[in-house]
This record gives structure tokens, C-alpha cells and sequence, in this order.
């Protein structure tokens, strides 16, 4: 039977494939649940990422190592010892796969975001459009940009919406007579971003 520091060898692996999508996994908590600003709590992740996803990978492969390499023992020469589930393959494996659906949830989490709306078949008037341009924080990663884009498209008078991870920026082309930029701000603190300025 492996030892008991053996069957939690995957403990770390798990926590850190968390870790590592916290980033992006918060704004998805924060929108179902409505809370304000919990996804800036964990953008500070992003800079770790890599080396959390490479220690995931590691203490992996280090427990599978372990576990495909164990020799049965035996108490006497007929008798083998059965294993628990918590003990077996069949959990290191639901493990492993959870870790990964955790560490690539930046590749598809854009699936979970409302898509920018097509343009519109109300025509606006152009000079009576205006630009705001919101600093944003709270992005850990570039798929938040589509998150952004997406609600705010949605948001009735809103022409057109780009946002921009590096910059951590917004700029948004808008009615004034339908939104606002007060309304545009609180529509993007409501998804659990901070708005540090309006422009």
C-alpha cells in the first residue's frame, strides 16, 4: 500500500491549477453571484501563472510517477491489500482532469461571457454619439476583455465598445440621450471590475 504522504502528493498540484486560474475564474464567480470587485481581489495572480501551472504539471507527474511505479504489498505471499478509492487511480485521475479544466479555463472561459451584439439596424446619428474612455482594474487576462466588451455592448445606446488588457482601458462610443458614463462605469463594477477613471 502507497503511503500517506503518497495519496496527498496531488493536494498541491490541485491548489496550485486553482491558483492559477483565480485570475480569470473570479469575474465568472463575481457575475453569477453579484459581487462587486472580487475579480481585481485575484489579478495579481496573473504575473505567477506560468510557474503555478509548471508546479501543477510537476507535482503531477511526480504523483503519477509514484503511483504507476508502487509495488503491491503483500502481508504474506497470497494476500494482496485492496486500496480505497481515496487511494485509487481513479481519483488521481479526476484530480488531474479537474487541474486541467482549472489551468485552461482562460482558452474557453470567453464561452461564458455574453458575445459583443452585431451592429444595429436603428441608425444613430453620428454627432450626437460621444466618447468615454474608463481605466479599468481587475483584468487578469486578456479574456476579460471579451467579459467587458460583451455587457457593455448590451447596454442600450452603446454603438461601439474596445477594450484593451494591456492598457487596462475602455473606450466606449455611446448615445448620451440612452447611457451614460456614470451608468457605463456601474455596469462595469456590477461584473466585479474597479473603474479608477473616467475620460
Amino acid at each position: 500500500m502507497i503511503t500517506t504522504n503518497a495519496n496527498k502528493s496531488w493536494i498541491p498540484g490541485l491548489l496550485a491549477a486553482l491558483t492559477a486560474s483565480l485570475c480569470c475564474i473570479t469575474p465568472v464567480v463575481a457575475l453569477l453571484g453579484g459581487v462587486s470587485g472580487m475579480a481585481s481581489s485575484f489579478s495579481w495572480i496573473e504575473p505567477a501563472r506560468p510557474y503555478l501551472i509548471s508546479f501543477t504539471i510537476l507535482v503531477f507527474a511526480f504523483t503519477w510517477y509514484q503511483r504507476l511505479n508502487k509495488k503491491t504489498q503483500t502481508n504474506d505471499c497470497c494476500e494482496v491489500r485492496a486500496t480505497s478509492f481515496w487511494q485509487s487511480k481513479k481519483l488521481l485521475l479526476i484530480v488531474t482532469v479537474l487541474s486541467a479544466i482549472l489551468i485552461t479555463f482562460p482558452y474557453y472561459s470567453s464561452v461564458l461571457y455574453c458575445a459583443p451584439k452585431q451592429s444595429s439596424a436603428i441608425t444613430i446619428q453620428q454627432n450626437n454619439l460621444k466618447w468615454v474612455q474608463l481605466t479599468v482594474r481587475g483584468m487578469g487576462c486578456a479574456d476579460c476583455t471579451k467579459h467587458i466588451d460583451g455587457v457593455l455592448s448590451k447596454v442600450p445606446g452603446v454603438v461601439k465598445v474596445s477594450t484593451s488588457f494591456e492598457k487596462a482601458q475602455t473606450s466606449v462610443n455611446y448615445d448620451p440621450k440612452k447611457t451614460s458614463a456614470g451608468s457605463l462605469k456601474n455596469k462595469i463594477t456590477q461584473i466585479g471590475y474597479q473603474v479608477t477613471s473616467v475620460k
